[in-house]
Order: structure tokens, then sequence, then C-alpha cells
């Protein structure tokens, strides 16, 4: 990361009990957002590495045009998190009750990489490429930064 600027860390302590998101690359160099709603147990660390950095990439995607109509498989109560799908993200939500596990709620068609973004933020985001590839239905991740895909499991299994 960048040693230009200073960067805040964010503590596990205050990401329990709140809405918390991040995001991350996969293997493809295409960009997700993980909404961990409380379990900090399922985010990185390199997630927490900058404030700064994550805020800025969070204003880069929601300031991007939309692209596309929502997709948001299961619909629902899905379709109010498709924004960053509609510009090209993937969108993970964690799974209530199962720490560390997301599932897919809205997935862009033409996604965006990593290569579109500033220097800066793929800079950020080097240290936060999960080897899996997104679009699988459910990712397990841990603190440490590793992920599987666990697209056999069904909500609850």
């Amino acid at each position: 990361m960048g040693e230009s600027a200073p960067h805040t860390v964010i503590t596990r302590e205050e990401l329990r009990g709140v809405e918390f998101d991040w995001f991350a690359a996969d293997a493809r160099g295409h960009v997700a957002q993980f909404m961990a709603a409380g379990d900090d147990a399922g985010v990185p660390d390199a997630a927490l590495a900058s404030e700064e950095l994550l805020e800025a990439l969070h204003v880069w995607i929601d300031t991007r045009p939309e692209t596309e109509p929502p997709n948001a498989p299961a619909g629902g109560f899905d379709e109010h998190l498709t924004p960053p799908q509609r510009r090209g993200a993937f969108v993970y939500d964690r799974v209530p009750d199962e720490s560390g596990i997301y599932r897919l709620v809205a997935a862009p068609r033409m996604p965006f990489t990593v290569a579109e973004l500033p220097a800066h933020l793929r800079e950020y985001l080097a240290d936060l490429t999960l080897d899996v590839t997104f679009g699988a239905a459910r990712l397990q991740v841990g603190a440490d930064g590793v992920a599987q895909a666990e697209d056999g499991l069904q909500d609850g299994q």
C-alpha cells in the first residue's frame, strides 16, 4: 500500500455488531463488495489496513455510472443490494448465524476488473485477492484471507 499518506487501521472491535462492507478481487481480477453484517471473523485482515483506501474504493464504485439492470438471482429482499452490481461489482452478503460464510446476492453481467481502478486502489486490492472465482453461490472467507467456494451448500445447511 502506498506510503505517501497515513492510513487509519480499522480494528475488529469496531466491526462487531455493525454493518461493515469490504472489497476483494478474485482470481480473474473481478471485484466484489462483501457485507459482513457484524461478523468480524469473516473479514480479512488486509481489508482493515486502511479506512481511507476502503472509503476511496467505495466512492469509486458508488460514482461509476450504472451499466446494467439489477441482477439479484434470489430477487425479493436482495433487489435493494444491487447498486454495486449495476456498476459492475459482484455483491455478497453474510449468511446469518454462519461466521465467514457469504452468499451471492447480485452478479454483474459485465463485471469491471481491478485493471480499471486507479493505481492506489489496485495496490490496496493486491493483498485482498481471494483464490476463488466470483459468481459462486457461497463463499467462505477467513480473517487470514483464505477463501473457498461452497457451491454445493444451500443457505442454512
